[in-house]
């Protein structure tokens, strides 16, 4: 400890259980000492691999549902076979909550387990949305445009929805907790993307028809296009921010196990999935570090439930 503050002009760091290593880490590149149990030096290094895991079941299969929240808060309601089922998870279980109000699938979400948005559908009032408080859900005003398999990003008070069909759309709206305005069109008419991030900061990729490996950013504003993904697709889903996010599973036609993960200028193929799915639930704002995914056609309707993790390699430091 004296060679390493005459070297770096600072002790070495204790921490008594380890520092935080959820990527990407503040504390990346850092030697400290652990002081637990017989205590040891280390050193947080790069980012490991991320991988799949599996998480508790849904109660009720589905696919197609609206998804919001994290890893561990999250939501899922509505999907097919059409339902008002809402359920919400605890990074391990799933438990029952109060239903929408109209049943519907092929729906779309956004948000937080305490603040969550489900718009669209295949059923009557196809352009209806609904509010979620964490408690129960309460009608919000019509999107402008009505449809199925629309996406969205952001949060309940702040959101962004594109796409969807019938007719295939291009038609954009933001959400600002009250109503739905029109805004810039996504710059192409098409359905089942997947998407993650914030209004002013999202990202949209893939689709149909036809199949496509196309992705956009949105500024809140404006859309970009940017690298293509590796693998066209539809149906897939996505968590993550506009420089760190992942896309996985959709259908290619076959369901995909594929993951790609989007660093803010490229894709990059990482670890699959272990139940290959399209239609799955995720909460578009998660961390791209901390994904979850829930339900989908397997191909039957699933309530299989996969949870994604990738952290910064912690060595320990021998000196024996």
């Amino acid at each position: 400890m004296t060679a390493f503050k005459t070297i770096k002009g600072v002790p070495v760091k204790t921490v008594a259980g380890g520092q935080p290593n959820a990527y990407p880490s503040p504390f990346e590149g850092e030697l400290f000492y652990d002081s637990d149990g017989a205590g040891a030096f280390k050193f947080v290094g790069a980012a490991a691999a991320g991988s799949w895991a599996s998480g508790g079941a849904l109660n009720t299969a589905r696919s197609s549902s609206a998804g919001a929240g994290t890893q561990t808060a999250s939501l899922v309601a509505g999907g097919s076979p059409s339902t008002v089922n809402s359920e919400e998870y605890n990074g391990s279980s799933w438990s029952e909550g109060n239903n929408l109000n109209s049943a519907r699938s092929v729906l779309a979400g956004l948000g937080t387990q305490t603040a969550g948005l489900a718009f669209g559908g295949a059923q009557a009032p196809r352009a209806l949305s609904e509010e979620y408080d964490g408690t129960s859900w309460s009608e919000g005003n019509d999107l402008n445009q009505e449809g199925e398999s629309r996406v969205g990003a952001g949060t309940q008070t702040a959101g962004i929805a594109a796409g969807g069909t019938p007719p295939v759309s291009n038609a954009s709206e933001e959400y600002n907790g009250t109503s739905w305005t029109s805004v810039t069109n996504y710059p192409l008419s098409i359905a089942g993307m997947a998407a993650f991030g914030t209004q002013t900061a999202s990202i949209f990729a893939n689709g149909t028809p036809p199949r496509t490996s196309v992705a956009n950013a949105y500024d809140g504003t404006n859309w970009t296009e940017i690298a293509e993904t590796n693998t066209a697709r539809e149906q897939a889903s996505g968590s993550g921010s506009s420089t760190l996010g992942i896309i996985f599973g959709g259908a290619e036609p076959a369901v995909s196990a594929k993951t790609e993960q989007w660093n803010g200028t490229s894709w990059t193929e990482v670890a699959d999935l272990a139940t290959a799915r399209r239609s799955s639930a995720s909460g578009s704002s998660s961390p791209g570090t901390l994904a979850l995914c829930a339900g989908g056609n397997v191909p039957a309707v699933s309530g299989v439930t996969e949870e994604w993790t990738q952290v910064n390699a912690i060595k320990t430091i021998d000196l024996s």
